[in-house]
């Protein structure tokens, strides 16, 4: 794709957004920045895209800015404008960032997708991957824009260029062929932007495009009805449940391929899902040439990603964990479900932004393994709604401290506090991340710990 003195324009000036005007000015693209915010909400993101000599179209989307364009770059956060389906009538390229990035990389591409786990599995094949002693590039939605590999030796031949890819990322894709793909799971999320659930796993299954039989499709042993979404022609290959390739045999995490056997009490990840993460990340690993030994040792000493299933303290005999990246409800089951045992209940800290899917499922299983619920945020009277008439008792907060308070005085011994909030942060934090921080310095704030 030719790029010099084309009239391009990048919709989106969030990370992804600022990272493709580098690479278009870079390439001598001419450049039009457009975005709902304004100049004050940008910030430093203006001011650096002014700097590389952008034209800034701010505060909304008027027609007159998408006309006499060659390309249209669509950052992941913006949703579907009517404006960018004229420009496709028009016949302009309308393409996603990660679109765009595959164009420019030579590199075997691995693509993670999936409702959750995607980040865990993306970085553990990542530390594998480097093992095999090639240039290895990791990113997309788990932190460094996918662009940025392009032109690197990352994405150069010799290399290798693992990436997330959220439903967002993956709407826009079109040529982008990746050697290895996996779906790790779907359950209902994001159904504030998708029309319904069809539509959500429908964006997912666009990481299989354009495979074919020399390209390998990594799906969960245990959900058949996810083979239906691969139209293309790829190697299917399995993971955990019982037919898996690589699954857990007698508490072992077993390759049926290679030798390579690690006993799940060793693996330093919490929760029966970080388990079957870690099963598709050894598949991939293993696909990609990465020697069992070296998997096996990047598997014990994993110790998993901030903010997901993390540990933080004990207090009086509670353990306190921080999953405030379970930003939906089967998020938040996989988390109850991989911290469940024999010893005490789940004390549950949920709420945040709605994303538009049902609590009903969180309801059941917290009935069946928790002994209350704290709710705060925006959705707060949703979730109260939810559990209304069920056998646990739910409060409601006002901040993250008050609700580790509330949670603190519910728990009792043996017992777990979760927050598995099954909501986005952006009512009350800016992030995930942030959430969980706050979490956690409200633990560390609680009695001596024991």
């Amino acid at each position: 794709m030719e790029l010099s003195r084309k009239k391009t324009m990048v919709v989106g000036l969030g990370e992804s957004g600022l990272a493709v005007v580098h690479f278009l000015r870079e390439r001598g693209a001419w450049v039009r920045v457009n975005d709902q915010r304004d100049r004050e909400a940008l910030g430093a993101a203006a001011t650096e895209a002014e700097a590389l000599g952008a034209e800034l179209v701010l505060g909304g989307h008027p027609d007159s800015a998408f006309e006499d364009l060659d390309l249209v770059v669509v950052s992941p956060g913006v949703p579907p404008l009517p404006q960018l389906e004229q420009a496709e009538q028009r016949g302009v390229p309308v393409v996603s960032e990660v679109e765009l990035a595959s164009r420019f990389i030579d590199a075997p591409i691995v693509a993670i997708t999936g409702t959750n786990g995607k980040s865990t599995v993306t970085t553990l094949i990542g530390e594998m991957s480097r093992r095999l002693g090639r240039p290895v590039f990791v990113g997309g939605n788990l932190g460094r824009p996918m662009i940025e590999a392009a032109g690197t030796d990352a994405g150069g031949a010799n290399g290798l260029v693992i990436v997330e890819l959220s439903s967002f990322q993956l709407e826009r894709v079109s040529q982008m062929k990746a050697h290895v793909a996996i779906l790790l799971n779907i359950t209902p999320d994001h159904l504030d932007r998708y029309p319904s659930f069809e539509a959500y796993a429908a964006a997912k299954a666009r990481i299989f495009e354009r495979q074919d039989a020399e390209d390998f499709a990594i799906l969960p042993a245990d959900a058949p009805d996810l083979r239906e979404l691969i139209v293309d022609g790829a190697t299917v290959v399995l993971f955990d449940g019982r037919s898996g390739e690589v699954r857990v045999v007698d508490g072992v995490v077993t390759d049926t391929q290679s030798s390579l056997r690690v006993p799940v009490a060793e693996l330093r990840i919490r929760g029966s899902h970080n388990v079957s993460n870690a099963c598709a990340a050894v598949l991939a690993a293993r696909l990609l040439g990465v020697r069992h030994d070296d998997i096996a040792s990047v598997l014990s000493d994993f110790k998993g990603l901030a903010h997901r299933t993390q540990y933080v303290r004990s207090v009086d005999g509670v353990e306190y964990i921080d999953d405030s990246k379970a930003t939906n409800v089967g998020a938040a089951i996989a988390s109850i479900d991989g911290l469940r045992g024999p010893k005490g209940k789940i004390v549950l800290i949920a709420g945040g932004v709605d994303k538009g899917g049902s609590y009903q499922p969180l309801r059941q299983r917290m009935s069946e393994e928790g002994r209350g619920v704290v709710v705060l945020g925006e959705a707060a009277s949703l979730l109260e709604s939810a559990f209304a008439d069920s056998p646990i008792e739910v409060r409601r907060a006002t901040s993250m401290p008050d609700a580790v308070a509330h949670a603190a005085a519910l728990a009792r011994p043996g017992d777990t506090v979760l927050l598995a909030p099954a909501c986005s942060s952006f009512d009350m934090f800016r992030s995930y991340a942030e959430r969980g921080d706050h979490f956690q310095r409200a633990v560390e704030t609680l009695g001596e710990q024991s």
